[in-house]
């Protein structure tokens, strides 16, 4: 059975963030065993045309949004952040600094 690609990984990894919880594109990298791969999560992201994906979760490094702010796609991306019940103030969302324990608990790692 062939390897999952980068791209198939990195699906994987926002798939994975649980409902209320939030993490940033290199965190979704390192999650898909792509340390310093921030960018490609970026990407692969916006390429991405699977409506079920949670895409909405990921977010820049210090919890902004990384639409501009005023779009379309900054709008629905804190209407759904909001609907889960995450805090958005001036597109950001304030972090818990468990984000390590939730990679411990969804991948085994610390």
């Amino acid at each position: 059975m062939p390897e999952p690609s980068a791209a198939d990984r990195i699906l994987a990894a926002v798939r994975a963030i649980p409902r209320g919880q939030v993490a940033g594109y290199g965190e979704i990298a390192r999650r898909a065993g792509l340390p310093g791969r921030a960018r490609l999560a970026a990407r692969v992201l916006s390429g991405n045309a699977d409506p079920a994906l949670p895409w909405h979760r990921v977010l820049r490094a210090d919890g902004r949004i990384a639409f501009p702010e005023g779009s379309a796609g900054f709008r629905e991306q804190s209407r759904r952040l909001r609907s889960e019940g995450v805090e958005v103030r001036n597109g950001r969302v304030r972090r818990a600094r468990a984000a390590f324990d939730l990679d411990a608990e969804v991948w085994g790692v610390r």
